[in-house]
């Protein structure tokens, strides 16, 4: 009997997928579970698995774009039974009776829990477990990567674990992830399961002709980021996939080595280094891209500029930061004067700190503060909780928690959402000037830029002053330019005259 396996259904919004690449080909036997194919959408790419043992037969091939729920393959069961009855007669019927002998309980399903409220889907890391391996409960099983955060995924009880879904599979909340046979002690190895070793290895086989070289998606970002080809990386996961551990050691090859790739080879005529290389867009770089272009399509979006002395802010950090870092142990930085400043100037100017809801304006008395971080899988936005009640240190030391956690990827979704007002610095990075893209749903984003001395006039006088540029976008839907204006405007006196931040005028 030939079972046909269709085009699931990956999300509301998406009609239909790519064929990206077959990873069987016509006429193979495959087992239930197998990696038969990558499936690209606009949204994410994810992998179709065998849901039966069987011979392959492909309808769709690769390049082909099919609707939800269209035939891309078929497997031919009875194929499967009978070559697997005259080629193994003796071999299964030892594992036949090791699972007899072996006492098993209940097996219970672990499925992608719910991480956060404008998650539908995630990706499942490395797994730090084997198949077959005996978990105890609460410890630790795989990694589950969405487009905000990482996090880690638990055994719900003791048992042995069954993998469902492998490295690199896109689930929907609450798709099956795998499954454990509840046991209270770990199983006794059995003398008959020796002639077992065949169908493991052809198994093994199996997996690391798909697993070997691919980068798991943490590991595929970095390694992206680098500029460097998976193909240069030794992989030390199950398998050979290639880990976030190995992508965060491995170093670029040497120009002599990378131009034995196929694809750098050039014409006779021209000189130096011509490598190309392309890889897939990351979960979190694919929902970056869609929101950046939603809020340029969706939002009456303006930028106004100004420019800001710093020399009285660097003047207290200079004849203070000693006896700032000895008393509350953490750096005075930058942040935290921009910071209350912006916390300040929102209260007097509430439209900014709003944002559209519907036919509605939501109005904030609380400052949550979002903070823009580059981190290793990309940026990332993390919250500064009730700013306008925190002192100069306390704003410090939330700052440098939450960079190092994301610097680590261990944010969480709440650290993440709920701000109301975003601040980027693109000056750490040399950026002398900037119209930055707001953060949706806010309605506004300040852009503090790189500290350059230029002749100001100051009094009469021309003088070398430490200036920066800043830069507020803002949704012009609920901001008017007077207000933007008037902000801006606001934040500069601010900084310009520090002594107004201690006083609150």
């Amino acid at each position: 009997m030939a079972l046909e396996v269709k085009v699931p259904v990956v999300g509301e919004s998406i009609t239909e997928v790519t064929i990206a690449k077959w990873l069987k080909k016509e006429g193979e036997q495959v087992q239930m579970d197998e990696v038969l194919c990558e499936l690209e959408s606009d949204k994410a790419t994810f992998e179709l698995n065998a849901e039966t043992a069987g011979v392959l037969h492909i309808v769709a091939k690769e390049g082909s774009t099919v609707a939800i729920g269209a035939v891309i393959c078929s497997l031919d069961q009875n194929g499967s039974t009978t070559g697997a009855t005259k080629s193994q007669p003796v071999e299964n019927e030892a594992p036949a009776k090791a699972a007899a002998s072996t006492p098993t309980g209940k097996t219970i399903e672990l499925r992608v829990p719910t991480v956060g409220e404008s998650i539908s889907e995630v990706t499942i890391g490395n797994w730090a477990k084997k198949e077959g391996d005996f978990v105890k409960q609460d410890e630790l099983l795989c990694e589950i990567e969405s487009d905000k955060a990482t996090f880690e995924f638990t055994a719900e009880a003791s048992g042995v674990l069954h993998i469902v879904a492998k490295t690199g599979t896109v689930l929907e909340i609450g798709g099956l992830i795998c499954k454990i046979e509840v046991s209270d002690q770990k199983p006794a190895s059995s003398p008959t399961s020796v002639p077992d070793k065949a169908p493991i290895a052809q198994a093994a086989a199996s997996e690391k002709s798909y697993a070997e070289g691919h980068p798991s998606p943490a590991a595929g970002k970095i390694l992206a980021d680098k500029g460097i080809s998976p193909q240069q990386v030794q992989g030390t996961g199950v398998s050979g996939r290639i880990t976030k551990e190995d992508a965060v050691k491995a170093q670029k090859t040497s120009a002599a080595a990378a131009s034995t790739s196929p694809v750098s080879q050039a014409p006779a005529a021209a000189s130096g280094d011509r490598n190309q290389r392309r890889e897939r867009m990351s979960q979190l770089r694919k929902t970056v891209a869609r929101r950046l272009v939603s809020v340029k399509n969706e939002t009456a979006m303006l930028t106004t500029f100004n420019e800001a002395d710093m020399k009285p802010i660097m003047d207290i950090r200079k004849k203070y930061k000693d006896q700032f870092k000895e008393k509350y142990e953490v750096g005075l930085g930058f942040m935290s004067f921009f910071t209350k400043a912006v916390c300040i100037a929102l209260q007097e100017w509430p439209a900014v700190n709003a944002m559209i809801d519907g036919d509605e304006i939501v109005y904030n008395d609380f400052c949550d503060i979002s903070i823009a971080v580059s981190a290793p899988r990309g940026l990332v936005v993390p919250v500064v909780r009730n700013a306008e009640s925190m002192s100069f240190d306390e704003i410090e030391k939330e700052i440098l928690r939450l960079a190092g956690k994301a610097r680590d990827n261990k944010l969480s979704i709440e650290e993440m959402t709920g701000g109301t007002f975003t601040i980027t610095n693109g000056g750490v990075f040399g950026s002398m000037m900037s119209t930055p893209i707001i953060n949706a749903p806010q309605s506004a984003i300040l852009g503090m830029h790189n500290i350059v001395e230029r002749p100001v006039a100051i009094n009469g006088q021309v003088e070398i002053r430490p200036m920066m540029y800043l830069a507020l976008s803002y949704d012009h839907r609920i901001i008017d330019g007077r207000e933007s204006v008037s902000f801006l405007v606001r934040v500069k006196q601010l900084l310009e005259d520090p002594t107004r931040l201690l006083l609150g005028v």
